[in-house]
């Protein structure tokens, strides 16, 4: 039975191929050309995306559609001096339809291809590229092939490209397999096929399916068996055909993500553990791993300026309140509580902006000028409190430790301490964030609640721990002095915010933040005088609104400025897949380290070992290429390799030796021997 409605479904569709032209119906999936850039320059590229639409219950093909479809088609009519690269397909998902494998999009789709400009093309010429696209369109009980003219109208020009159109291009490239960079293996024994697939053990797989572009190779509908043997993954499958050489394939991994690779004819590994005992085991301890790095890397974010001061008040803040044990333990799960959420939330705008293909990491907000602005203004207003300005009520002096008021004051400092601590990536914090990129969304947001955990951890041990609350400092004048000291890491931190916004916006627009920043201070120096019942409501009120005024022009500015960092003075940046590349052919040690104006390890780092004079000197002897990638505005091309490199913030820092295939992840905290040692000086 299952033959005969193979042979069916078969002969429908290409019964219905054949009568396409009588067909005049409008087309169940709707094909639309688009070019990333319309104006390509001459000697250089630009990519085109071909989108497909499905309407509902219908669903499109990969380029081996399975047993009874086939993919998209596009005979082109270029101009000359132009080439179109075959174009690039998203990972599918597999359907068994009356006992046939279908490898299907039942989703909006995008096919990527690179359209080349020959160098002696001649600026403003016409560039405009057709084709005719056919393609099987589907449903449950019927198929109908469809074909359409596409074009897109380009001219040679600047390449320059819009940024609203590389967001929209970057996400479909999001949704394409990443190729694997090591061949795998197969060999048929009998009836049965076998492939290996190099894959660390920590990959986490959930429902994989291996899907095969050489056709002839397997019996697509039968049961895919998935084992794993140390480092590589094993396949078995029933065997179809007589394929011999290299073969292509897919493997399909977590969240819809997926590998390309090849696979040569060799002897392949024994059978290991069923994938779906390894995947768990391994994911779980991928997991675990990845949430104790979070909870120790969050413990020592307290050590840093904007997060210290914040800290340091709350348990001073216990001190105060004279060792009401009930009233400790309230504000420190209220802290814990606030400073959880927040990293949660985080962590789920992050991972929500991920799946739908931007190429954001950790600390986000802080790529976007108004982000900074946001968090420039909470450290100012911080800043102020502790110097006795006005009383913040989060942590002002004489805050009330009953049950209410203390929940409410601890609750929003731990979720503004975890806030102000998002710029910081410090030892083992970038790995665990790094896992969330592989990790299911169930286990990883679990790891950004870990970073919110470690971060209260501090003021939750002493709620809780009577013996270290009883060794806090007793109450007196002195206190007055620290909380004013407290000031000076926190106006660093203000300070440091400044500098960033400085440079991730021109000239004009940093005036109009200023006077911005400055109405700010003035609000908050009258809000402490009213506090003192030296002002009137009145004079508050009045600088309340030129505040608001102030700020939402800024916001309104930042939010639709095409290039806010057109003044910006960026640190040197030279990275780029060409430039990697180019520098690995020449044969001589490659360094390449992403950092951002806004990560104070990436700073340190620098200061303290890459750009000390002695490295340099050897980093010269040696032949050391240096590569520089700069994250602070955001960059989905270095998005791509952190994440490659299962990181998604900075720092990252990548040594590449002559000849070796793959580069050594460098610790996050850098000393110049360990550089120096590198380079063999």
């Amino acid at each position: 039975m299952t033959i005969f409605w193979r042979g069916m479904v078969a002969l429908l569709a290409l019964v219905a191929l054949a009568s396409t032209p009588a067909r005049a119906q409008a087309p169940h999936i709707t094909a639309k050309l688009l070019a990333e850039s319309p104006a390509p320059s001459a000697g250089g590229s630009t990519a085109i995306a071909l989108t497909m639409t499905p309407e509902k219950g219908w669903h499109g093909y990969w380029l081996n559609g399975g047993d009874a479809g086939f993919g998209l088609e596009v005979e082109w009519n270029t101009p000359e001096g132009v080439t179109v690269a075959p174009f690039r397909y998203p990972v599918p998902d597999p359907l068994i339809l009356f006992g046939m494998m279908n490898h299907v999009y039942e989703h909006p789709y995008a096919l990527l291809a690179d359209v080349r400009v020959a160098p002696n093309v001649a600026p403003g010429t016409d560039l405009t590229l057709t084709g005719i696209a056919r393609w099987l369109a589907c449903t449950d009980k019927v198929c109908v092939p469809e074909k359409a003219v596409i074009s897109v109208a380009l001219k040679a020009g600047d390449g320059k490209i819009a940024p609203a159109i590389r967001e929209r291009f970057d996400a479909w490239r999001a949704k394409l397999p990443q190729p694997l960079d090591r061949a795998g293996t197969w060999e048929r024994k009998g009836q049965t096929v076998r492939f290996g697939i190099p894959l660390p053990k920590d990959t986490a797989l959930d429902a994989p399916h291996l899907f095969l572009e050489t056709p002839n190779v397997v019996d697509y509908p039968a049961k895919q068996n998935f084992s794993r043997n140390g480092d590589w993954i094993i396949v078995e499958t029933k065997a179809k055909g007589d394929a011999a050489g290299r073969i292509q394939g897919l493997l399909k991994l977590s969240d819809g993500r997926g590998l390309t690779l090849h696979f040569e004819p060799e002897a392949v590994r024994l059978s290991g553990d069923p994938i779906a005992e390894a995947s768990s085991a391994g994911g779980m301890t991928l997991f675990w791993a990845a949430f104790g790095g979070a909870i120790l890397g969050g413990l020592i974010l307290n050590l840093m300026p904007c997060v210290f001061p914040i800290l340091s008040l709350k348990a001073l803040s216990l001190a105060r309140a004279g060792g009401d044990a009930r009233a400790a333990k309230v504000e420190a799960l209220a802290y814990t509580a606030g400073a959880v959420i927040t990293a949660l939330l985080l962590g789920g705008v992050l991972l929500a902006l991920r799946a739908a293909g931007e190429q954001v990491g950790w600390a986000f907000q802080l790529q976007h000028p108004l982000g900074v602005l946001i968090l420039l203004l909470l450290a100012i207003a911080i800043t102020l409190s502790l110097l006795g300005r006005y009383e913040l009520p989060s942590f002002g002096g004489g805050q009330s430790l009953t049950e209410r008021n203390g929940a409410a004051g601890g609750f929003w400092t731990g979720a503004l301490a975890a806030f102000v601590a998002t710029p910081c990536s410090g030892p083992l914090l970038g790995a665990a964030l790094g896992a969330t990129l592989v990790l299911p969304v169930w286990a990883a947001l679990p790891i950004f609640g870990g970073l919110g955990l470690g971060l209260a951890l501090p003021f939750l041990a002493i709620g809780f721990v009577p013996a270290l609350r009883n060794r806090l400092p007793k109450p007196g004048p002195w206190m007055g002095t620290f909380r004013k000291w407290m000031a000076l890491p926190m106006g660093l931190t203000a300070i440091g915010l400044a500098w960033l916004l400085s440079r991730q916006i021109p000239g004009d627009l940093w005036t109009v933040v200023n006077l911005t920043a400055a109405m700010f201070v003035g609000l908050l120096s009258v809000v402490g005088e009213r506090q003192k019942g030296k002002a009137k409501g009145r004079t508050v009120a009045i600088f309340a609104i030129a505040f608001a005024i102030g700020l939402a022009f800024s916001a309104g500015k930042l939010l639709t400025t095409d290039d806010v960092a057109a003044g910006a003075q960026a640190a040197p940046n030279n990275f780029s897949p060409a430039a990697l590349a180019k520098a690995r052919a020449s044969g001589k040690p490659v360094f390449v380290y992403f950092t951002a104006d806004w990560c104070l390890s990436c700073k340190a780092n620098e200061a303290g070992a890459i750009n000390r004079e002695a490295v340099q000197e050897v980093f010269k002897q040696q032949g050391v290429i240096t590569l520089v990638g700069d994250w602070t505005n955001g960059d989905p091309a270095i998005t791509r390799v952190l994440a490659e490199h299962g990181r998604n913030s900075v720092p990252l820092y990548l040594w590449y030796a002559p000849g070796a295939a793959q580069p050594e992840i460098l610790p996050q905290i850098l000393t110049p021997n360990l550089l120096t040692d590198k380079a063999g000086g």
